[in-house]
């Protein structure tokens, strides 16, 4: 297999986030804080966002669009090394709402758009699994919600005040950042 013309994500990048998370004084109730937590989760979704639409503009075939996720998500859901337990809590949150976008994206490729529901039935069917303690089917349901929100469906943001804070609402987070991505997926500069 050749490798990719394109250079989607790297290490660097993802360590020049993480240096930046480790020098700044991090307050998740402060609004920088917040930003920069939420512009390296965006970066990262916009990864993926530009390996979807490589694959889906015929740039990518699906086994090399598979692995330049895989590698991505290597990169972007490797164990930090922060001293600072506070500040690897707040990244592995930000993994933690990739996960779902990783998945969303393979499915995707290896399958389609989900035929079966919209992004709002599969995020509540995701906020009952979750309820019973269905965590697998709960990620199952917003990976199909993914699918569509690739496929240009939009995530109504507000369906998020009503969930309970956990892994479901978390996983929405991640899609609220690919959706963004899909639309605009311009790089997220490091500096700002």
């Amino acid at each position: 297999m050749t490798e990719p013309d394109e250079t989607f994500y790297t290490q660097e990048r993802w360590q020049n986030w993480l240096t930046r998370v480790e020098e700044e004084e991090l307050d998740p109730e402060n609004e920088d804080s917040a930003r920069l937590l939420l512009n390296l989760q965006d970066d990262a979704a916009i990864a993926v966002a530009k390996i979807v639409s490589a694959y889906d503009e015929d740039r990518l075939d699906e086994e090399e669009a598979i692995d330049e996720l895989a590698r991505v998500r290597e990169i972007v859901l490797s164990e930090t090394q922060f001293e600072d337990e506070e500040k690897r809590m707040l990244i592995d949150g930000v993994q933690t709402s990739l996960v779902c976008v990783f998945y969303a994206a393979e499915e995707y490729i290896v399958a389609g758009t989900a035929e079966d529901g919209t992004v709002e039935d599969f995020v509540r069917a995701a906020a009952s699994a979750e309820a019973e303690d269905d965590l697998d089917a709960a990620l199952g349901y917003l990976v199909q919600a993914g699918t569509r929100v690739i496929d240009g469906e939009e995530l109504d943001m507000s369906l998020v005040e009503d969930l309970e804070y956990g892994l479901v609402s978390e996983w929405v987070n991640g899609l609220d950042s690919l959706q963004s991505a899909m639309s605009d997926p311009e790089v997220v500069e490091e500096d700002e």
